[in-house]
């Protein structure tokens, strides 16, 4: 009898570590919790990408008589369905590749480099080098291949092509479906290149301060890894060793239950 309430004893005692253990805090899983204390901002942050090396970019210089900005553009060519001749073919921009030195071969002008300079600068030296042959020409510039990769502990990890040239940590991670309940919030790695160094930065989502944050909007390129927490790393330890666990858990029950009717 005494080692039945012993032991009822026991596992009265083991129940609320165990639960106290398993429930996860509201500190590691809310997003923006001092937001309701963060400085107002009077105006959102401004960022500009900066072109870097392998970028391609879609330039296209217009001006009030198509034929004199003609030389300015890179010629078009048509793809062709050779399994449907009867269809038009599509018109397709070619684009300039940004080589390793990041530098481009522009028509007429040469190579010019835009390795480091945001889009508006690089607008800005095309329209002053080509205004010396056309008046008030018009420069449209385009990122074609901004991309960023999700990794870790998000529903649906890859890599995502991006539309626009301004996307941000929290736009990104909606695009991977948002961070399972086993990512870790207040540790979000960004890894980044600039001028060619691989730089490491960390990011706490969980305080509304990040989007102050030089990584609050992303670059092309950028990696964005979600670290699991220590849950998911135990549970993934437990999980290659379940059936020595079961066996061990079934073993010990046997005996618990053995000795509670012996002590009967």
């Amino acid at each position: 009898m005494n080692s039945t309430l012993s032991f009822k004893r026991q596992l009265s005692l083991l129940l609320p570590v165990i639960f106290l253990f398993s429930c996860a805090s509201r500190k590691d899983i809310v997003y923006y919790q001092n937001i309701d204390n963060a400085p107002l901002q009077e105006k959102t942050n401004s960022y500009e990408i900066k072109i870097q090396p392998d970028d391609l970019l879609m330039i296209i210089v217009s001006a009030e008589d198509p034929e004199i900005a003609s030389p300015f553009n890179l010629k078009t060519y048509t793809t062709v369905n050779p399994n449907k001749q009867d269809v038009a073919g599509a018109q397709t921009t070619q684009l300039y590749l940004v080589d390793s030195n990041g530098f481009i071969d522009f028509p007429i002008l040469g190579r010019l480099k835009v390795s480091g300079m945001a889009r508006s600068q690089a607008v800005q030296l095309l329209q002053d080098k080509i205004s010396a042959y056309i008046k008030n020409p018009i420069i449209n510039l385009r990122i074609m291949n901004f991309k960023i990769s999700v990794q870790g502990e998000v529903t649906i990890p890859g890599t995502y092509t991006i539309s626009s040239e301004r996307v941000t940590l929290i736009e990104a991670l909606s695009m991977a479906k948002d961070l399972t309940i086993y990512g870790k919030r207040d540790n979000i790695l960004i890894i980044r290149e600039i001028d060619g160094v691989k730089t490491y930065n960390r990011v706490d989502i969980t305080k509304a301060d990040f989007m102050n944050s030089p990584f609050y909007y992303l670059a092309q390129n950028d990696v964005v890894y979600v670290e699991p927490n220590r849950n998911k790393i135990n549970g993934s330890a437990v999980g290659t060793n379940t059936g020595v666990i079961i066996s061990i858990t079934s073993l010990l029950i046997t005996l618990i239950t053995l000795i509670v009717t012996t002590a009967k």
